[in-house]
């Protein structure tokens, strides 16, 4: 969603925008009046719904968006990445097709920080292990402190 407010003679647009994430920001664009006036290009036309983390050459779940710009008030033109087959390519989606890509990519970081956290205990319980067997053979000393 984007709002335009025009700032008569200070020569700038304000554009309250609302990312795919929800949060809205303002972008200010300076430019003289003739620039200004200028009609805006036509939106292109958002590609059917879709998956937008597989990938469609290899169909990997693992595509994350590398650029993302707004393409109109109610679209984003996004550029997508598959790190298994290495494809780029670049598409225009609803916002609603994009905010679905959102929350795979939260329920992806969730897994990761969870996987992560499950390995960073499994090594230190290791690492405890290793130093218990260090001690009970009398592999540390008081001066190794």
């Amino acid at each position: 969603m984007e709002e335009m407010d025009a700032q008569g003679d200070n020569g700038h647009v304000t554009k309250r925008v609302t990312l795919p994430s929800g949060k809205t920001i303002e972008v200010v664009y300076f430019a003289d009046e003739a620039f200004l006036a200028q009609p805006e290009a036509p939106n292109p036309t958002a590609e059917p719904q879709q998956d937008l983390h597989v990938c469609t050459e290899c169909e990997s779940e693992l595509v994350y968006p590398v650029q993302w710009e707004e393409a109109g008030p109610d679209n984003w033109s996004v550029v997508l990445h598959c790190p298994n087959c290495d494809v780029f390519r670049e598409g225009v989606f609803t916002q609603d097709n994009v905010e679905l890509f959102d929350e795979e990519l939260d329920r992806g970081a969730d897994t990761l920080a969870r996987d992560y956290k499950r390995l960073m205990r499994a090594n230190m319980a290791d690492e405890i292990d290793r130093f218990v067997g260090a001690l009970s053979a009398g592999a540390i000393l008081p001066e190794d402190f």
